[in-house]
């Protein structure tokens, strides 16, 4: 990195590293504390993927804006456009289940009398 590298530069910098700390992290938690991490990352209100789905509509507002200059293709601005539109249907998507994930979280680690019945990992959506 050079020493011209602008805050929001080394920002984004940073919080990828995180990321990825957190990423290696969770794969290593134990179930309950993994479902707290996810059910947070989840969160509609202050979430993690909220705040990406934000960043990346700015992100898009912005290319507009220098797509309308001659600075970027329209492109670059239709496929941020799409994506910020992906990331708020997977959230959508999610809105559902995240009541379902933060119960999973909250719920006390001790041992249940009768084990818990596994999940069929094939469901049919609704449409």
């Amino acid at each position: 990195m050079s020493p011209s590298t602008s805050h929001p530069v080394k920002l984004v910098e940073e919080i990828t590293r995180q990321l990825g700390l957190l990423t290696d992290h969770l794969a290593q938690l134990p179930p309950h504390e993994a479902m707290q991490v996810i059910a947070r990352v989840l969160d509609p209100d202050d979430g993690l993927l909220d705040s990406v789905t934000g960043l990346v509509s700015v992100g898009s507002t912005v290319a507009m804006a220098q797509a309308k200059r001659g600075v970027l293709p329209a492109e670059v601005c239709l496929a941020l456009g799409r994506a910020t539109n992906d990331l708020d249907a997977i959230g959508t998507d999610l809105d559902e289940h995240r009541a379902t994930l933060r119960e999973v979280a909250t719920k006390p680690t001790t041992t249940a009398a009768t084990p818990p019945v596994p999940a069929p990992l094939v469901v049919r959506r609704r449409r």
